[in-house]
C-alpha cells in the first residue's frame, strides 16, 4: 500500500478528481508503434469506442460491478453491423464483372450477364482489393459490378445502411432502379442511410445489387454492401470526474455509484532507457476506494477486442492462453498470419498476437469467446464464462479479463493489467525481415518480456511520474505553460509513429510512417521535422532515423548525388516508392541533421563514418541548391515551387553544416570553405528576395513585380541559431518574426501567402527564431488554442486552417516531435 499513496503523492494529489487547462483533439491509451496505437477520440472515456489512430473501432470495454450494480467506465461498444450483403470488411465474396461497356440494362434482374467474369470482391489496386482493376483498364477506368443476394424479410429496411468505399464516381442501382450516385472518391468504408428508392425496390428472396465505378486516375476500389445495424443494450455510465494527459500516461477518474475509480494508462516510453521505450507493453493500473466509509464488494473487467490483431473486422482469428511463472495471459491472431504482405497507409496489422495478461492468477480470471457474451456473463454474475480458446470474425470476439478487487473500504485497493503486442517481424529491408528491438535476439518471447515488464512495474511507474513532471517543467521554463502542453501532447504520438528495429548490422533503425500522408517508411522529409524530440533525448535513436538513407545511398542500390526520400511503403522498406525526389528537400535535411547530431554527441565520429556521401551531398547543393529550380520541399501538398527561398535556405544551412562538421574534424580548409561559402551565400539570399519589411517566398517574385508581399515561414533558419552557425545576419530573423507577428490568424501563423492553411510543428521552428520569449508564446499561444478548440477529433493533426481550426489532413504523425525544438535551446552549440 506504500506504493500507492508514493504514486498518488507523486501525481501532485491524492484527489480522485482531476482536471487539465488543454483539451486534447484526441486522448492516447496505448501508444508504441504504428500498429499499436489506440486512442479515445471523446472528452469522455464512455461516448465513444476506443479507436486505431486510423480511426476504425480497436474496442477496450471497461465495467466496474459495485455490490453487484455493473457501470462502464472505458468505451463505448461499437454498433455491430449484420450484413444484408457483406462487403469486403466481412471477407471476400464472389461477383460479376466487366470493364467493357455493357448492354443496355445491365443493371437489371433479368440481363445476361453469362458472358461477365466471375471473380472474388472487393475490385481495385488496393491491398484490400481481391481482385486488380486498376485506373485507365478497359474503358478509360471503368468497371460494372452484379451481384445476386437473397434478403430475408428481417429487419426495418428504413434503418439499413449502404457501406460503401469507392474511388471514384460510382452509380448504385438495387434491382434496376438507382438508388445513388456519387462522385469524386473517398479512402475508407461509409455507411449511407439506404435511400428510400433502395428501401423499397428492396424485395424479400432474390436481389441483385449493381455497380458502376469509373477511376480515370490515382487509386481504383469499389465495393458496396447493404448492412442492419444493431445498437448495443445501454448499461449505466460511471461518472467521468477528470482527466490529465502526460507525456507517458493518461489518468482518468470516476465515481461508480459509492466508488472512486482511478484508471491509469501507462505507455513507459523512457526514450533515455531504449530497452524499455522499445517495449510494446502498456500498463492499465485500478485504483478503487469507497467513499461513504463503507466496505463495497468491487469486480472489474476489461474486454479487448479481436480487431486489435486485424486490418478489417472479417478477418478469421484465433486465440490461446497460458499460466505460467505467475503470469497469466491470452492472446489472439489471425489465422492466415499473412505476414509482411500488405503495405499502405490506412491499414492495421494483421499478423502477429495481441496480447492480455496479469501478474499472477488470484482474484484474476480470463476468458475468450464473443465480446457480447464475455461482457454479459461479467454484468450478470461478476464472472466470465469458461473457455479459453475460440475462433470466429475478429469483430465477434474478444479476449476478458475479471479482476476481484475484494471488499473495498476507504484504503484504496490497486490492481494491474498489461497489453501488449508481439508482430513476430517487425519491417523488411531489401528482402531481409527485421525484428523489433525487442526480440532481436530470436529467443525473447513475448511471455518472457511480459514477465520482465511485470517485475519491473513498480520502478517504471514512479520513473515515468518524476519523468513527466520535469518534461514539463523543463518545457515550461523553455516556453511557457502553454508550450508546456504541446509538447506533452506531442510525445508519445511522436515516439508511437515510429518502430526500433535491429539493423542487418546490429544497429538501431529507427523507421518512421507517414501515417495519413501517403505510408511512406523512412521518409527523411517526415525525419527532418520530427527530430527534436530525439536529439533532445536520444541522439542514438536520431541516428537511426538517418542509417537507413546513408546505407541506402551506400551500398550502391541510391544512385543519385542527393539522399532518397524513402526507403519504401510501410511496412516495406526496400526502396523509395514515392513518385518523385524531392532532390534540394533532403539533402540539406540530411546535412543539417547529421551536424545536429555530432554536435549532439561532441564529436564527428558520426559524420565520419558516412563523410563520402555527406561530400557527394554537399557538392549537390553547392551546384543546385541555391537557386532550386521546380520542385517540391517537405510541404509538398502546397505543389511544386521554383526558386523557393525557404528552400534556399535550407542549403544554404546545408553548407555550413557540412563546414560545421569538417571543422569538428579538424579540417580546417574545408570548414572555412564551406563556412565562407555560406555566409555569402546568405548576403547574396537577402538581396535576391528582400521586399521590405520581409523575404519573399521566391526570388522571382520581388524583382519580377508579380504577387507583392509573397511571404513565407523561413523556419530553415532556425538551425543558424541553434547549432551557433552564425551564418545569416540576426536582421534576417529579427525582420521576418516582426512581419509574421502581422500576420498571424485566430489558430496560427499560416505556412505562406497562398494560402491560409498551416503547419504547427513549423510555426514552433519559425517562433524559435524569436529572440524574446515574449514573442516566442505569441506565436504558440493560437496553436495551443488550435489543440484546445479543433472541431476534428483524432490524434493531433499537424496541418490545420488557421482561421476555423479544422483539421486539413495527416494525423497521429511523427512531425510532432518538432514541438521539441525550443527546448533543444542551448543543448547542441556549447
Amino acid at each position: 500500500m506504500k506504493k500507492i499513496t508514493l504514486y498518488l503523492a507523486l501525481l501532485g494529489s491524492v484527489s480522485f478528481s482531476q482536471a487539465q487547462s488543454l483539451r486534447p483533439p484526441a486522448y492516447p491509451l496505448i501508444t508504441h508503434d504504428p500498429y499499436f496505437s489506440v486512442w479515445s477520440e471523446t472528452d469522455k472515456l464512455t461516448d465513444s469506442p476506443t479507436r486505431h489512430w486510423t480511426g476504425k473501432p480497436q474496442s477496450l470495454e471497461g465495467i466496474v460491478r459495485v455490490d453487484g450494480k455493473a457501470y462502464r467506465f472505458m468505451g463505448a461498444v461499437p454498433t455491430t453491423y449484420k450484413p444484408i450483403l457483406p462487403t469486403g470488411e466481412s471477407g471476400p465474396y464472389s461477383a460479376q464483372y466487366t470493364t467493357s461497356q455493357p448492354d443496355g440494362g445491365w443493371e437489371t434482374p433479368g440481363f445476361d450477364a453469362s458472358n461477365w467474369v466471375t471473380a472474388p470482391g472487393p475490385f481495385g489496386d488496393t491491398p484490400d482489393a481481391k481482385t486488380t482493376w486498376k485506373n485507365g483498364a478497359g474503358q478509360s477506368g471503368q468497371i460494372w459490378v452484379r451481384r445476386e443476394f437473397t434478403y430475408d424479410g428481417e429487419g426495418d429496411p428504413s434503418k439499413f445502411l449502404l457501406s460503401l468505399n469507392h474511388d471514384d464516381q460510382v452509380e448504385i442501382y438495387l434491382n434496376g432502379v438507382e438508388i445513388l450516385k456519387k462522385p469524386d472518391y473517398i479512402n475508407d468504408y461509409v455507411y449511407l442511410p439506404l435511400p428510400e428508392l433502395g428501401q423499397k425496390a428492396l424485395k424479400k428472396g432474390k436481389n441483385i445489387l449493381a455497380v458502376h465505378c469509373t477511376s480515370p486516375r490515382g487509386g481504383s476500389f469499389i465495393d458496396v454492401g447493404i448492412v442492419n445495424p444493431i445498437t448495443p443494450a445501454a448499461l449505466t455510465t460511471a461518472t467521468q470526474t477528470g482527466v490529465i494527459v502526460r507525456a507517458t500516461q493518461t489518468d482518468y477518474t470516476f465515481t461508480a455509484g459509492p466508488v472512486d475509480l482511478r484508471l491509469n494508462f501507462l505507455s513507459p516510453l523512457l526514450l533515455t532507457e531504449l530497452e524499455v521505450a522499445a517495449r510494446p507493453i502498456t500498463y492499465l493500473t485500478f485504483t478503487v476506494r469507497a467513499r461513504d466509509g463503507r466496505a463495497h464488494a468491487v469486480q472489474l473487467y476489461v474486454g479487448e477486442s479481436a480487431t486489435m490483431a486485424t486490418n478489417q473486422g472479417g478477418q478469421e482469428v484465433v486465440t490461446n492462453a497460458s499460466l505460467s511463472n505467475g503470469l497469466s495471459w491470452l492472446n489472439v491472431g489471425t489465422k492466415d498470419q499473412p505476414l509482411l504482405q500488405k503495405k499502405g497507409d490506412n491499414l492495421r496489422i494483421d499478423w502477429g498476437y495481441a496480447y492480455l495478461a496479469s501478474p499472477g492468477s488470484v482474484g484474476v480470471q480470463l476468458a475468450a469467446g464473443t465480446s457480447e457474451a464475455l461482457r454479459m456473463a461479467f454484468i450478470d454474475g461478476g464472472s466470465l464464462p469458461a473457455g479459453q480458446q475460440t475462433t470466429g470474425a475478429a469483430q465477434d470476439v474478444g479476449l476478458g479479463i475479471s479482476l476481484a478487487m475484494g471488499n473495498v473500504t476507504a484504503k484504496p485497493v490497486e490492481k494491474h493489467i498489461m497489453l501488449a503486442y508481439d508482430d513476430l517481424y517487425s519491417v523488411q529491408y531489401f528482402g531481409k525481415n527485421l525484428r523489433a528491438w525487442w526480440r532481436r535476439d530470436g529467443k525473447t518471447t513475448m511471455p518472457d518480456l511480459l514477465r520482465t515488464a511485470s517485475n519491473d512495474y513498480a520502478r517504471l511507474r514512479q520513473t515515468c511520474t518524476s519523468f513527466d513532471a520535469k518534461l514539463r517543467a523543463d518545457a515550461q521554463k523553455a516556453g511557457g505553460s502553454q508550450y508546456a502542453d504541446l509538447c506533452v501532447l506531442a510525445y508519445r504520438q511522436a515516439i508511437a509513429a515510429h518502430k526500433i528495429v535491429e539493423s542487418p548490422k546490429g544497429e538501431v533503425f529507427f523507421f518512421s510512417k507517414e501515417n495519413f500522408s501517403n505510408g511512406s517508411i523512412g521518409t527523411v522529409d517526415v525525419t527532418y521535422p520530427s527530430a527534436p524530440l530525439f536529439l533532445l533525448y536520444n541522439n542514438n535513436l536520431a541516428k537511426g532515423l538517418l542509417r537507413f538513407i546513408f546505407d541506402y545511398s551506400e551500398t550502391g542500390k541510391w544512385k543519385k548525388d542527393f539522399p532518397a526520400h524513402d526507403v519504401g511503403t510501410y511496412p516495406l522498406a526496400n526502396g523509395q516508392t514515392y513518385g518523385e525526389d524531392m532532390p534540394v528537400e533532403e539533402a540539406g535535411n540530411m546535412m543539417i541533421l547529421t551536424a545536429a547530431s555530432v554536435m549532439a554527441d561532441g564529436k564527428a565520429d558520426f559524420a565520419k563514418e558516412h563523410w563520402p556521401s555527406l561530400t557527394k551531398w554537399v557538392g549537390f547543393l553547392k551546384r543546385d541548391g541555391f537557386d532550386p529550380g521546380t520542385q517540391l520541399c517537405t510541404d509538398d501538398f502546397a505543389g511544386h515551387l521554383a526558386r523557393n527561398a525557404n528552400l534556399s535556405a535550407k542549403a544554404i544551412m546545408g553548407i555550413a553544416c557540412y563546414g560545421k562538421m569538417a571543422q569538428m574534424m579538424g579540417d580546417k580548409k574545408t570548414a572555412d570553405e564551406h563556412l565562407t561559402l555560406a555566409r555569402d551565400l546568405a548576403k547574396k539570399w537577402m538581396t535576391m528576395d528582400s521586399e521590405g519589411d520581409h523575404y519573399a517566398l521566391t526570388f522571382d517574385r520581388p524583382a519580377s513585380g508579380k504577387t507583392p508581399n509573397s511571404w513565407s515561414q523561413k523556419y530553415n533558419i532556425v538551425w543558424d541559431k541553434l547549432l551557433g552557425l552564425n551564418i545569416f545576419p540576426k536582421e534576417v530573423a529579427q525582420k521576418e518574426i516582426a512581419f509574421y507577428l502581422k500576420n498571424q490568424q485566430s489558430y496560427g501563423l499560416p505556412l505562406d501567402s497562398r494560402k491560409t492553411y498551416t503547419k504547427s510543428d513549423w510555426i514552433m521552428w519559425t517562433a524559435t527564431m524569436a529572440n524574446s520569449n515574449r514573442d516566442f508564446q505569441a506565436f504558440v499561444s493560437p496553436v495551443w488554442k488550435y489543440a484546445n478548440e479543433t472541431p476534428t477529433r483524432v490524434p493531433l493533426s499537424d496541418w490545420h486552417e488557421t482561421t476555423d481550426a479544422k483539421q486539413v489532413g495527416f494525423q497521429a504523425r511523427s512531425v510532432v516531435g518538432g514541438y521539441f525544438i525550443k527546448m533543444l535551446e542551448g543543448k547542441l552549440a556549447k
